[in-house]
């Protein structure tokens, strides 16, 4: 649109897949939508870091020349940005007046209809499509060390092992999303732990049976996957606290510092354990 509607008529989401997102669901609508810089992140977590923030709104609004552009001083945000805009410190450097609007960007043609957001609107959900579409991004993430690591157990450990690092991938980044809501614990990572437990026990029985291991063994052998595949899961599971309503900035860095060490713990025990083993055959 290059004509300015009489009242809030700015919309800011960043990256282009937000864009593109408001864009759409902005289609017909007579809007200005204002970029802004959040370094490809998404609004959520970009107001947590802070690109998502007063300044950059600011900057943006006096770089645009936005005053000269429309005639009103209402400027629309999402709800999932009001952590990184203090709407005050706007309006007394710009006088622009902040307005929160509907989580979604569905929503904002009726929000901008009628002026309210009701409660519908307000709600973040995160219901078991929208968790399953962030897999296939996490999963692009880690496929080549995953096939370079399938390859590397293939030749140096076994079938057995191969398939157990490709199973531990999958569950971290499909298995954990899918049933984040039922896995017991608030934190991410025991909730991966746990998913990993119950992911490793089948190899844990298979390798406590392994002919390969010496007899007196046997408990060691065992106790691999379920040091290594539970630190891989929680370690993978850890990534979705960024896009879900599950943690918060806080939570994440906590956990981070909490768990991470643990894990690492982990599966350097279990490799080492696993390296001994092999040496013994």
């Amino acid at each position: 649109s290059t004509r300015a509607m009489t009242r809030s008529s700015l919309c800011l989401k960043p990256i282009t897949l937000s864009f593109d997102a408001l864009r759409s669901a902005l289609k017909g609508v007579d809007a200005y939508i204002l970029v802004l810089d959040t370094k490809g992140i998404n609004v959520w977590c970009a107001a947590g870091k802070g690109t998502f923030g007063t300044d950059e709104l600011i900057r943006q609004i006096e770089s645009s020349g936005l005053s000269g552009i429309v005639s009103h001083k209402n400027i629309i945000i999402p709800q999932l940005g009001a952590p990184g805009v203090s709407a005050h410190e706007v309006y007394r450097r710009t006088r622009f007046r902040v307005e929160y609007g509907p989580v979604r960007a569905d929503d904002l043609p009726e929000y901008l209809r009628t002026g309210k957001a009701t409660p519908e609107m307000r709600k973040v959900i995160f219901p078991v499509y929208d968790r399953l579409i962030l897999a296939p991004v996490e999963l692009v993430h880690v496929i080549i060390p995953t096939i370079i690591a399938t390859f590397i157990l293939w030749f140096l450990v076994g079938q057995v092992a191969s398939l157990a690092a490709i199973i531990a991938v999958f569950a971290g980044t499909v298995l954990f999303p899918a049933f984040l809501p039922f896995l017991p614990t608030k934190d991410f990572s025991t909730k991966g732990l746990i998913l990993g437990i119950i992911v490793a026990i089948p190899f844990s029985y298979m390798y406590a049976l392994s002919s390969g291991i010496p007899s007196r063994a046997t408990g060691a052998g065992a106790l691999v996957p379920l040091l290594i595949i539970p630190a891989v899961v929680a370690y993978l599971g850890l990534n979705f606290t960024g896009s879900t309503t599950f943690t918060s900035r806080t939570g994440v860095k906590k956990e981070i510092f909490r768990y991470v060490p643990i894990m690492v713990a982990m599966a350097v025990i279990g490799i080492i354990i696993g390296i001994v083993l092999g040496a013994c055959r």
